[in-house]
């Protein structure tokens, strides 16, 4: 994996601005290039620099990038961070290191799959969908989709306690700010009818598949709809032999008894954290690298959720109350 010939004599860094989204809305983030690779810089006390696409991305050189970020003059970030994607969970690098828990499927058939990776009940969700109408298929990202997505992405303001990102967005701010990285997703989307019903954004990242937006419509939660999505992305990474699919990170609620039930397993894999100032060098030994949520006691995070679970359900339904 270390590459420090040619490599290192042209790495140059670029510092720019760029505009991307941050939480489902518009921002501008601060970047630099290095070797030929983009890596964005948090904002903060204390900074940090990754590479922007890291689920599709490997570091190509992480010695040659830590010593051109270390002499950077005009931007130069506290700590450079970078991981090992998966499957690589064995530590390559003698940095300091921290693990991140995915959760992961591997995958061979889909018969193996829906025969041994998962429990009967699940097993009988997937058939529950089918009885009920769902078809679930391929799909282009044409109007008629972005209209079905805008539908889901409207249809409540408030997902799993949290304010949801893409609430209120219109039909071209949907189709301008999804239509960014298409030439590396498969579009999957469950039909009711001729409604669509929920889809799923199944990003190639070579080595895996990734589900990147996956959403269903709450109307529609008595039809199995996030198992059938399930079931056709394993399909799909079999046919791109793609041998995991990757649902985001590993943890607790009902989302991840979900990922559970699904045949998803916890993979640690390390993530890397190098300090590039004395700032960066204090905030790892204080650990405030993470941000300040990382060293508030899970008890106080949990009654947080809850309370902030609690505003946002209620401003709904007021919402709701003041437009019937």
């Amino acid at each position: 994996m270390m590459q420090t010939g040619s490599f290192a004599a042209k790495c140059h860094l670029r510092a720019f601005t760029k505009e991307t989204l941050v939480d489902g809305r518009p921002a501008k983030i601060r970047c630099v290039e290095v070797g030929r690779q983009t890596y964005v810089i948090s904002k903060g006390l204390v900074s940090v620099a990754q590479l922007e696409d890291e689920w599709f991305e490997d570091v190509t050189d992480p010695e040659s990038v830590i010593k051109t970020l270390t002499k950077a003059t005009d931007v130069r970030p506290d700590i450079f961070s970078f991981w090992q994607r998966v499957p690589d969970g064995e530590p390559r690098y003698a940095y300091p290191l921290e693990w991140e828990s995915l959760a992961v499927l591997p995958v061979s058939t889909y018969e193996h799959w829906f025969n041994k990776q998962i429990k009967g009940t699940t097993r009988n969700m997937i058939r529950k969908s089918q009885k009920a109408g769902i078809q679930v298929r391929n799909c282009t990202f044409n109007d008629d989709f972005v209209r079905g997505m805008t539908e889901i992405f409207n249809e409540t303001p408030v997902r799993q306690g949290r304010a949801f990102w893409h609430y209120g967005k219109d039909f071209e701010t949907v189709k301008r700010q999804f239509s960014r990285f298409l030439s590396r997703e498969d579009l999957i989307g469950a039909y009711c009818g001729n409604e669509l019903a929920g889809f799923v954004m199944l990003g190639n990242a070579g080595n895996f598949g990734l589900l990147g937006q996956f959403l269903s419509k709450l109307s529609h939660r008595d039809k199995a709809i996030n198992n059938a999505l399930i079931a056709h992305s394993v399909q799909t990474c079999e046919k791109r032999k793609l041998p995991y699919l990757v649902y985001g990170y590993w943890g607790g609620s009902s989302l991840g008894d979900f990922k559970h039930n699904s045949g998803f397993t916890e993979l640690r894999v390390p993530r890397y954290f190098v300090p590039l100032t004395t700032k960066g060098r204090l905030a790892l030994q204080l650990r405030l690298h993470k941000g300040w949520k990382t060293v508030v006691p899970l008890q106080v995070t949990n009654l947080l959720k809850k309370a902030r679970k609690s505003v946002l359900e209620f401003r709904a339904r007021r919402r709701r109350s003041n437009t019937a």
